[in-house]
């Protein structure tokens, strides 16, 4: 069921991306799409009365490999934040200084302003 609620979030932002004229939903479609991709991510790593993935000396190494959670898709997601937070900012500065120029952020009305 998450799997679906997450194909829903990443539909809902490609829609914003492919349909809207405006680079203000543009930009807030991709974070939707990078939140949902997270999410999957994360969903992946999931596991049912997992443990940390920090063994001890009393722990037996069977149990611990069942029982612990994969690490992996967590260091992904922290690493994909950091890198749509990048993303976000630039595309944001770069809606910006469009409206600094053209006074809109309109796609249709800045293809017709270039020259």
């Amino acid at each position: 069921m998450e799997f679906i609620l997450c194909f829903f979030l990443l539909m809902v932002g490609l829609y914003a991306v492919v349909t809207k004229r405006n680079l203000v939903k543009i930009i807030i479609g991709l974070a939707i799409m990078e939140y949902a991709i997270n999410l999957f991510l994360i969903l992946i790593g999931y596991r049912k009365d997992g443990i940390a993935p920090i063994m001890t000396s009393t722990m037996d190494r069977v149990e611990f490999l069942r029982k612990a959670v994969d690490p992996l898709p967590q260091a992904l997601v922290i690493t994909s934040i950091v890198i749509g937070f990048g993303i976000l900012a630039l595309a944001v500065s770069i809606a910006i200084r469009i409206y600094e120029r053209f006074g809109t952020f309109d796609i249709n009305e800045i293809k017709k302003l270039k020259g």
